[in-house]
């Protein structure tokens, strides 16, 4: 069992390695189930404010991005980050191309900015008395333990908004599931279903995403997408056993304002 285990723990990150990263598929109704509801003040703000706002540069955005004193429970690292960026990402359906743009923190176009870091749960500290078997188990733990990689994002005008739009739009051309390509290699991902709600910024929509793995075993995905103003924040984690991050989307959106 505990070979079968580590099988899955390596396919999952050579799975992840790809840079298919954040968010979501699903239907126009389960997009109303998951969209946080700002007040109407919030989005009065919001709508009044948008066509005349400038949107950051990558500098300017950076600043914006969650770091280690902010999550102080997790480790985060933008070099991690980095590294499955640099690997190149692609739908094979194009109407899927803006929920691979956010999976794989790659740069809509209309953005005048992006930043990005990695998030990963911290390893549980093992005492002295630790038998072998704990620590195999945390060793295991470390390899295949929930990541996420973060992106914020920021537009002129209204351009956050649209971006946002387009995601959903994606979302339901992909409801079945949408495969993603990397250096050939390809990765599917079967369906989307909503995630728990999530409250925050002035619109946001969460959903889960099993993922195929060599061995026939499923690993689950999850994507959340937070607008804030005419700024855009993407989350996508994977792992073995994975949650919503919602201690990681929570500290991001607070830092967004």
């Amino acid at each position: 069992m505990r070979t079968a285990l580590v099988r899955r723990t390596v396919l999952t990150a050579s799975a992840v390695s790809l840079g298919l990263l954040v968010t979501a598929c699903g239907s126009g109704d389960t997009d109303a189930k998951t969209d946080a509801k700002p007040s109407a003040a919030a989005s009065a703000a919001a709508s009044s404010a948008a066509p005349g706002a400038k949107g950051k540069t990558d500098a300017e955005v950076a600043a914006l991005v969650v770091t280690q004193a902010d999550l102080a429970d997790h480790v985060v690292s933008a070099e991690s980050a980095a590294k499955v960026v640099a690997m190149p990402a692609e739908a094979e359906n194009a109407s899927c191309k803006p929920l691979v743009q956010i999976m794989a923190s790659q740069k809509n176009a209309t953005a005048t900015g992006l930043g990005r870091t990695g998030v990963k749960d911290k390893a549980k500290e093992l005492p002295a008395s630790a038998s072998a078997e704990e620590k195999v188990e945390a060793a295991l733990k470390a390899i295949g333990g929930a990541q996420t990689l973060v992106t914020v994002s920021s537009y002129d005008g209204k351009g956050a908004e649209e971006a946002f739009a387009a995601v959903k739009t994606a979302a339901t051309a992909c409801a079945a599931g949408f495969t993603v390509t990397s250096d050939g290699d390809k990765v599917k991902y079967t369906g989307i279903t909503p995630g728990a709600a999530v409250t925050g910024g002035d619109e946001a929509v969460a959903y889960t995403a099993p993922m195929d793995m060599e061995d026939g075993e499923k690993s689950t995905t999850h994507f959340v997408v937070v607008r804030k103003g005419n700024t855009l924040a993407g989350f996508y984690t994977w792992g073995l056993k994975t949650e919503q991050p919602k201690a990681v989307v929570d500290a991001q959106v607070k830092k967004l304002g």
